[in-house]
């Protein structure tokens, strides 16, 4: 359609009588002409506002940006296969958060699909975002909608963000920059939306109201647990102080008025004093509210958060150089209370864990927790030929990083010097699982090394993430991490571990024009071995050179044989025929 087209199919839409989405299309583009002055058939440019402009709408969002942020990184898995990109918009239409392909950045910045853009209807003229603002309505602004001629490429399908108050705070909206020319292919996109906006203003009110009653209603009792329509929130003599926009159409008939102040007996059958009847141990095809226009729902009451009272721990139950290795993570703290009770036991320890999963620091902290006055001696086994320089070295601890990179004389010198040194406490760490150390160490010195064996908890699976950040956000004391910068870091995969977090610290709070480090200063998350182009040719490489014998290569690689198969799916080999 050429430029002279565009405008007139819009003029048709104009001079007729639209209903419904149309109507509102048609409305936006009067605004946009007689208002705004603009020209449908120049192709402006996309507005990006400037770094200044938008760290003070990012700060301004920040809270919402880190309470939403889970959400829609869940909304992006779903959509990004589809070459869907995410914006979240805040109520004056500027864009603070971001999810897009990498690979298309420079197409994005160009159609405005970028962290920064503002789409105001005043500055962008019809578009997905502007007109969510204006109608506070989800809607889809497809293909020609768009009044600008440079964006009529895009289909943005945007919903609405209330907050508890029932104001707008901000808009969520998935784009395309090519799609199919029915609108109706984006029905799907319009359903994702607006059910990740409803989750968004249920996170908000339940992070803004935890010292309050929360009550959460649905149609279906197979939802209401999980993925309930509405909630509103109770103080305690029943009052509503806040809701989500979803309770309006659920508790009001026609979903018109106001709940915000009104009493709860204004609106269902039931009382304050009613509410714990409707808490979780109630099966949920039970827990009927009545409304006061005859209609029924399904209820949930969440009770007021108190301060949870800890358990005093046990003076000293766990060293001090352990203690301070791990935060809030139950699985850790068992595991160190385990190390704390070998601490002074003469049995070799095997410490299993990723790269940069802090193998070392464990290790330094069980010898130091143990009695004084003793030896360290870390040893890189890939360098190792021989261990006769450590006959006549002071008792302690022997350190072997690294120990499935053991070659066979050197695992014959390692047997040697255990027997003859029997005060060498010695811990061993490798990357790989111990079924693959198993195999490519001897088995006398295998079961010699692995008198107790431990797992460490790559860093995405650990439950301490905010106390690691703030730990190492210690060697920075001047600055500190906005919730965003925090949630992005919550979100990352960290191939690197707690190293590569470390070091995104360390660059972050240097790159920080202030001392407040914000998400563009961090750096940009590191390409996990099997998305590296290279790890395709080194694959490839060890492969060939082991005639596609899988477990070979899994042994060469230091990994699973599962792992090589999943590698060489995703890489697309073959063995050659």
């Amino acid at each position: 359609m050429g430029d002279r087209d565009h405008v007139t199919e819009i003029e048709r839409v104009l001079l007729g009588h639209p209903t419904g989405r149309d109507a509102t299309v048609a409305e936006s583009w009067r605004r946009c002409v007689e208002i705004y002055g603009m020209d449908p058939s120049r192709p402006d440019p996309a507005h990006i506002v400037t770094d200044a402009k938008l760290r003070e709408h990012r700060e301004q969002a920040e809270r919402l940006i880190a309470t939403a942020r889970s959400g829609l990184q869940a909304l992006f898995r779903q959509v990004a296969g589809q070459n869907y990109v995410l914006l979240l918009a805040d109520a004056q239409g500027v864009c603070v958060d971001f999810f897009g392909d990498p690979r298309f950045e420079d197409e994005l910045r160009q159609a405005g699909l970028y962290l920064g853009s503002d789409w105001t209807e005043d500055l962008a003229g019809t578009c997905g975002v502007g007109s969510c603002i204006v109608t506070g309505e989800s809607i889809t602004i497809h293909q020609s909608d768009h009044f600008g001629l440079a964006h009529t490429p895009l289909s943005c399908t945007a919903a609405p963000i209330f907050d508890t108050r029932g104001k707008l705070a901000a808009v969520l909206d998935v784009s395309l920059l090519r799609s199919p020319s029915p609108k109706a292919s984006q029905n799907l996109a319009m359903s994702l939306v607006s059910a990740s906006a409803r989750r968004v203003e249920m996170a908000n009110l339940m992070a803004m109201t935890r010292r309050d009653w929360v009550l959460r209603v649905s149609a279906s009792p197979e939802f209401l647990e999980v993925d309930p329509d509405a909630a509103v929130a109770l103080d305690g003599s029943g009052n509503i102080i806040g809701t989500t926009r979803g309770a309006l159409r659920a508790l009001l008939p026609g979903g018109e008025g106001e709940l915000v102040g009104r009493h709860i007996e204004e609106v269902l059958d039931l009382s304050i004093d009613d509410l714990p009847n409707l808490m979780r141990g109630q099966p949920t095809e039970d827990r009927v509210v009545h409304l006061r226009d005859g209609r029924k729902l399904f209820g949930h009451a969440i009770a007021p958060q108190t301060r949870p009272v800890l358990p005093r721990a046990r003076p000293n139950a766990v060293p001090a150089p352990l203690a301070g290795l791990a935060g809030p993570d139950p699985a850790l703290q068992r595991l160190l209370g385990q190390l704390a009770r070998l601490v002074t036991a003469p049995v070799p320890l095997l410490l299993i864990g990723e790269t940069g999963t802090g193998k070392e620091r464990f290790a330094r902290a069980i010898h130091v927790s143990g009695p004084s006055g003793r030896a360290f001696h870390s040893l890189r086994c890939a360098s190792v030929s021989t261990f006769e320089g450590l006959d006549g070295v002071a008792a302690g601890t022997l350190f072997l990083r690294g120990v499935e990179d053991l070659t066979a004389d050197a695992q014959s010198a390692l047997l040697d010097l255990m027997d003859r040194r029997p005060d060498l406490r010695v811990i061993s760490s490798t990357h790989v699982a111990s079924s693959v150390l198993a195999d490519r160490l001897r088995h006398d010195l295998f079961f010699r090394l692995a008198g107790a064996t431990f797992d460490l908890p790559p860093l995405r699976l650990r439950a301490d993430f905010g106390w690691l950040i703030d730990r190492f956000m210690r060697l920075h004391p001047d600055h500190t991490l906005t919730p965003a910068a925090r949630a992005e870091l919550q979100v990352r995969e960290w191939p690197g571990n707690l190293r590569e977090l470390e070091r995104a610290l360390q660059v972050a709070t240097a790159l920080a024009e202030t001392q407040v480090v914000d998400l563009p200063d961090l750096p940009p998350p590191v390409i996990r071995p099997d998305d590296d182009p290279d790890a395709r040719d080194q694959l490839e490489t060890v492969l060939i050179a082991t005639g596609w014998n899988m477990a070979q290569a899994a042994r060469r690689l230091g990994v699973n044989r599962s792992t090589i198969l999943r590698r060489v799916r995703k890489a697309g080999l073959a063995p050659p025929q």
